[in-house]
């Protein structure tokens, strides 16, 4: 099946579906896998304006961009991480590295959200890092080690009750043995196969040899793919470290993504990467590979017993690489059409900091990609992180939106012309 299932068959499928469902806090997902009242009553809202919110913009003013273009402050949202954007263009959903989704509502249009509220609050999640919607309306969140489905989110999310089932149950992603505290933000994103597809980030700086076999077989440090019933589970992409950040061409619906490398090799090896996959199970060289064509100290000296993919684009160390999307709006002009808007999130060990900024990536007919800054300035003068971007999304105006989870934040950034 494309998608799971239409709204109608879900709701008719409900019983099914629930009976296999195990609850996160007490009978609350099989609850409403039933559609069955929790009794939670109350959202948590989040403040728009005041001194917190002008602190925000203030600093907004210190941002560079090309010419014609404009950023602005969307939404105070905490430790906003990834994004998705309802298909009806109602509501933005965002998630943490915590335990919070949020939801975010520009209701009269302006392009500054009016809301911003916590999304099911009756679930414990755990890390929802990861929100992604199919194209008819079904909201997937993946989290440390389950996967959850919200059909017709955008216009359940009103209520404190949400109709929610697993895909994937909790402890079924990874093994439970295998859990970390470390990369565990997981993001997903659906294909033009119209499978889902999720990073598993593996947790060691540099994968152990005594894992390896565990990490194949499951796609830890790799990103699998199944159909949005859950079913035909399949390692798709071998041999990342973690990556935070995959898109598909809109033309050649290959797969891209942002892979963060080994740390500890000095300040300016090994490099980040975008990577450009054209087929299933293709290797893209960890743990033999630090980054680029840097090998690992831990592996050094050893055969690569494995055909590697090396990236299309080497970007600058330790800037840490998080979410992309391929820009396929309007409104910017037509040099971006088609480009990556990715987010460096900044370094944490390196001499001088470097990264927290907007990259673009252009991509010539011959397939060769092109990166730049194309909005910086969070990184002030003394070195200090003002903010660090983390995932892009695209509204249907042609804008685009940059989450920060340091300030807590949500950036609208638009073009005006010259």
């Amino acid at each position: 099946m494309r998608h799971l299932l239409s709204s109608a068959a879900a709701l008719a499928l409900s019983a099914g579906l629930a009976s296999a469902q195990t609850p996160a806090v007490p009978d609350n997902l099989e609850k409403l896998s039933n559609f069955q009242s929790t009794g939670a009553a109350a959202f948590t809202f989040v403040e728009q304006k005041g001194e917190y919110a002008d602190g925000i913009k203030k600093n907004l003013e210190r941002i560079k961009m090309p010419p014609g273009f404009k950023i602005g402050l969307y939404a105070v949202v905490p430790d906003a991480r990834h994004m998705a954007v309802g298909p009806q263009g109602i509501v933005v959903f965002v998630g943490t590295r915590k335990d919070k989704v949020w939801s975010v509502t520009d209701r009269n249009k302006d392009r500054v959200a009016d809301e911003v509220k916590d999304f099911a609050p009756s679930l414990q999640f755990s890390i929802p890092n990861g929100p992604c919607f199919s194209k008819d309306g079904f909201l997937y969140i993946a989290e440390q080690n389950r996967v959850l489905l919200f059909p017709a989110a955008e216009f359940f999310y009103e209520s404190p009750d949400v109709a929610a089932f697993n895909l994937v149950k909790k402890g079924e992603l990874i093994p439970a043995e295998q859990e970390s505290f470390n990369h565990t933000a997981r993001v997903c994103k659906i294909g033009p196969d119209g499978k889902i597809y999720i990073s598993l980030g593996q947790p060691f700086n540099v994968a152990l040899p005594e894992n390896l076999e565990t990490n194949t077989k499951w796609g830890i440090g790799g990103i699998i793919r199944m159909n949005t019933d859950g079913t035909r589970r399949e390692v798709f992409t071998y041999g990342i470290r973690n990556s935070v950040g995959h898109d598909f061409h809109p033309v050649t619906g290959e797969l891209w993504f942002t892979d963060n490398q080994v740390d500890g090799m000095g300040d300016d090896i090994p490099p980040g990467e975008i990577n450009r996959q054209t087929a299933m199970g293709q290797h893209f060289g960890h743990p033999w590979y630090g980054g680029g064509s840097v090998r690992t100290k831990e592996y050094e000296g050893q055969d690569v017993p494995v055909e590697v993919t090396m990236p299309a684009v080497e970007m600058v160390a330790h800037a840490a690489d998080l979410g992309m999307t391929f820009y396929t709006g309007n409104m910017f002009p037509e040099k971006y059409k088609n480009a990556i808007f990715s987010a460096q999130h900044g370094s944490w060990n390196r001499t001088e900091p470097v990264g927290a900024r907007v990259m673009v990536t252009t991509i010539d007919d011959d397939g060769k990609a092109t990166a730049e800054p194309f909005a910086e300035g969070w990184i002030d003068e003394n070195g200090e992180y003002l903010g660090r971007p983390v995932d892009i999304a695209q509204l249907r105006d042609g804008s685009i939106l940059v989450s920060d989870d340091l300030a807590g934040a949500i950036y609208r950034i638009w073009y005006e012309g010259n």
